[in-house]
Parts: C-alpha cells; sequence; structure tokens
C-alpha cells in the first residue's frame, strides 16, 4: 500500500503548477485551482492517481532544478510549459485532477451558466434519439461463447 498523502514541498510545488494549469480570470469572475477551496478539493480527490501525480511533481522538481514554488512567475511559466511539452502519463493524471476539481466548484459552474448542482438526483433531460441505429448491432449474430449453465 502507498502512503496517500503528499509531503508539504510536494503540495508546495502542486499548489503553484495548479494555477499555472488554470490560472484565474477577472473578465469571467473564476478563481484560479490554485484557489484554496478548489485546491484542497483536487488534494482531497486524488486517491488511486496520487502516485501519478507524485511523480510528475517528481519531473516538475527536476525541470525546475529543486523547488518549483521557490522559482519566479516568469520561471514558472517556463518550467510548466516544460512540464507540459514532456507530457507523458503522469502529467496528463495530474492535469485531469486539476480540471475535475474546478469544474466541480460551485462558482465555475455558475460563472459557465449551469446550476451549482449535482447531475441527480434532480437529473438532465435527454432527447430521445433513433433507435433504429441499434438494428444492425441487435441483427448480428452473437460473437461471445456462451456460459455454462
Amino acid at each position: 500500500m502507498t502512503d496517500q498523502t503528499l509531503t508539504p514541498a510536494e503540495i508546495a510545488d502542486f499548489h503553484c503548477l495548479a494555477g499555472i494549469v488554470v490560472p484565474a480570470s477577472t473578465r469571467y469572475k473564476v478563481p484560479g485551482a490554485d484557489d484554496d477551496a478548489i485546491f484542497a478539493d483536487i488534494l482531497n480527490s486524488l486517491e488511486r492517481d496520487t502516485d501519478p501525480v507524485r511523480v510528475a511533481l517528481a519531473l516538475l522538481r527536476t525541470h525546475a532544478g529543486g523547488s518549483f514554488a521557490a522559482l519566479s512567475p516568469a520561471r514558472r511559466a517556463e518550467v510548466a510549459a516544460k512540464l507540459r511539452a514532456d507530457g507523458g502519463t503522469p502529467v496528463a493524471v495530474l492535469t485531469r485532477n486539476v480540471l475535475l476539481c474546478y469544474y466541480r466548484d460551485p462558482r465555475v459552474m455558475v460563472s459557465l451558466g449551469l446550476e451549482a448542482r449535482p447531475p441527480f438526483p434532480k437529473g438532465h433531460v435527454v432527447d430521445q434519439g433513433d433507435w433504429s441505429l441499434l438494428d444492425p448491432v441487435r441483427a448480428r449474430p452473437p460473437f461471445w461463447r456462451p456460459a455454462p449453465r
């Protein structure tokens, strides 16, 4: 089992990087992903993604030559661009976690013209589609092996 918490240095670097991934916007009146509430949600939601995020943060630290949080804003932007260019699964996992938590923040939802609520139990209306599109699939002979009885 892995340790599911980040170190204080990793958290500081991640906090700065989150603000670069999604910066605050005065135009749209939304916070950045480094907002305290959003970032707390990011940290609390990592769970199984902690290890890949840790790998991405280690790569970030390597590119920064030490603490990313200690760099000037201009240098942080350069290092973050290098991290993005190098990419890879760990960076994609880190970015996905930032975006998932950012877009469930009520302030962001309202700025997008959406209700700040989960989709259920109230639900959303989904238009009925053309069910006849499934006819070729229904007409296809089975391609699986029957389960033993």
